[in-house]
């Protein structure tokens, strides 16, 4: 994600101000929510960095629905270029969607995130960038070797990643 928006953001204006944008959406897209989960870790509160313990996903889902909702607010208040606002907003309805099937089963969010910026990818910078759709195969392929996931958490958080993120050429 964080590198996501730090392309989306350089593109966006072709200039370090592009930067700038992405790496304040990564602040509350990526850095924050990161930080949330490694202090759970580190508190106990949860028992690694995958949170594989599905109920104690809803935790750190909901901390990083509000900071990617401040950060969200923060890029239209200040006038973020659309692109970059419209990566967070893609984010946003993954997270709330990632967080909704969280009460009753659990997706890979990895599959999701590598879905969801392949996806970003290919409808900001068109074909060129498909061969990039093979990271979603070695992300889901090294969450099944793990034993994260089942194939069928694997292809639905994809899915979901995939679906959500094409609000990012409805909202650009």
């Amino acid at each position: 994600m964080i590198a996501l928006l730090l392309v989306v953001g350089w593109s966006s204006t072709g200039s370090p101000a592009g930067l700038g944008w992405g790496l304040l959406a990564a602040v509350f897209c990526g850095f924050v929510p990161l930080g949330i989960i490694h202090a759970g870790v580190r508190r106990g509160t949860l028992t690694d960095k995958h949170v594989r313990v599905r109920h104690q996903r809803v935790m750190p889902l909901s901390a990083g629905l509000v900071s990617v909702l401040a950060g969200l607010t923060l890029l239209a208040v200040l006038g973020a270029p659309a692109d970059v606002s419209a990566v967070v907003i893609a984010m946003l309805a993954g997270l709330i969607s990632v967080l909704a099937v969280t009460f009753w089963w659990q997706v890979s969010v990895h599959s999701a995130v590598a879905a969801g910026t392949v996806t970003v990818l290919l409808l900001r910078h068109g074909w060129p960038v498909l061969p990039l759709a093979a990271l979603v195969v070695v992300v889901g392929w090294s969450r099944l070797v793990l034993k994260a996931h089942t194939t069928v958490q694997l292809v639905c958080g994809a899915a979901l990643g995939g679906v959500t993120s094409l609000l990012f050429q409805i909202a650009r």
